[in-house]
């Protein structure tokens, strides 16, 4: 937003000024830390009339070290210099992979002087200048020590004295976190039983990259399936998966079926079976499954000269027609229905028509009804007399 004022007052003052401005800045870079290895951005934009050109200059902090203008490339094309030229002039210069060489003073210069890089004349103009600082900070030293402690193994790293605060600590195994932490001091610790084998773990001090370091465990491999069961259909390929963070890596690794309690080598034959192996990691592939014969565990077995490791996996394989058997189900379940319904009709109608007989005989007048009507009129007849 505030540029964009500038900008605007810049244009106005060049309308007021006609057809000749001297060039000024409507935005100045701005000092920039960073850590070795990381990246910088410094920026800055100019007005004039004519549009100014932009150079960048650098001089750094040794009592020795001599100002010089940068180019894009320089510094084994760790530089980089984007410059646009429209109705004003911006430029934005870029470091990276920082070094302690980089560190200093970075000047952006602009000047509109047709004279201005002329060889024999002087310019009229002096180029306007502002400056912008960039600090490289530089990781601390990491102490590392291991040591066994009853049936653990305690890892422990400390960082020398450092200007910045300490915010927290990771421990990672590999490129997983195993332990995090939001405590500020400049030394920390990791516990690990035996059966957790061997790795690389790492100690960050944070905020990263305030200081970091490996510990190297050595030790027997610890074998571990990507998927513990997996399945495939009938024809298709399937692939099955083990690594190990081990150190150091696997140096042999083999495969078996299970089968009545005993496990058979799987010969590779790039027909039927192939595998791809590296010290982390072993790839088998089964092709052409087959719902008879494939189905079953596999187990995987890696060797290094610690010792050795293995992991299950479980495959099952579906048949083409695995997805009828769902339908065919719900078809036989409507069949059954339908007999029982059946059958339930033909046992009750047996006993509807004996109801229905009852009912014709019980409606039919009974033949001694009318004599006792009779017999009871004569009876009232002689009393009335």
């Amino acid at each position: 937003m505030a540029a964009a004022v500038f900008l605007a007052l810049g244009f106005a003052l060049l309308g007021v000024q006609g057809a000749s401005a001297t060039a000024g800045f409507i935005q100045a870079p701005l000092s920039q830390e960073g850590w070795v290895g990381d990246s910088v951005a410094l920026h800055c934009e100019a007005v004039g009339r004519p549009v100014p050109e932009i150079q960048w200059w650098f001089e750094g902090n040794s009592p020795n070290d001599s100002c010089y203008q940068l180019w894009d490339g320089a510094r084994l094309d760790r530089v980089h210099i984007h410059a646009a030229y429209h109705q004003h002039a911006s430029s934005s210069l870029s470091i990276d992979k920082l070094s302690a060489e980089d560190a200093g003073t970075y000047e952006c210069r602009a000047n509109n002087d047709p004279n201005r890089n002329h060889l024999t004349l002087t310019p009229r103009v002096r180029w306007v200048r502002a400056q912008a600082s960039v600090v490289v900070l530089k990781p601390g030293t990491v102490q590392t020590s291991m040591q066994k402690v009853n049936s653990k193994i305690r890892l422990t790293c400390t960082l020398d004295q450092s200007s910045e605060g300490v915010t927290g600590h990771r421990w990672m195994r590999g490129d997983k976190v195993v332990k995090e932490d939001t405590l500020s001091g400049l030394t920390t610790e990791f516990e690990m039983d035996e059966k957790t084998r061997s790795g690389n773990f790492s100690c960050i001090f944070l905020p990263e990259p305030l200081g970091r370091a490996e510990i190297i465990v050595s030790g027997p491999p610890d074998i571990k399936a990507m998927k513990k069961s997996t399945h495939g259909e009938q024809g298709s390929s399937v692939t099955i998966i083990c690594t190990s963070e081990a150190h150091p890596g696997i140096t042999s690794w083999a495969w078996y079926k299970s089968s009545d309690s005993r496990n058979e080598p799987i010969t590779i034959d790039n027909k039927k079976y192939s595998m791809n192996s590296t010290g982390l990691k072993s790839e088998l592939t089964i092709k052409n499954l087959e719902a008879g014969s494939d189905p079953g565990t596999y187990l995987c077995n890696g060797t290094n000269l610690e010792g050795s490791d293995a992991a299950t996996v479980t495959l099952r394989v579906h048949s083409h027609l695995a997805a009828l058997w769902p339908f065919l189900g719900i078809v036989a379940e409507v069949l059954v229905l339908l007999a029982i319904i059946f059958i339930c009709e033909k046992r009750q109608k047996p006993s509807r028509d004996a109801d229905a007989d009852e009912d014709e005989l019980g409606s039919a007048p009974l033949k001694s009804s009318g004599h006792n009507l009779d017999k009871d009129k004569n009876v009232r007849q002689r009393t009335s007399s």
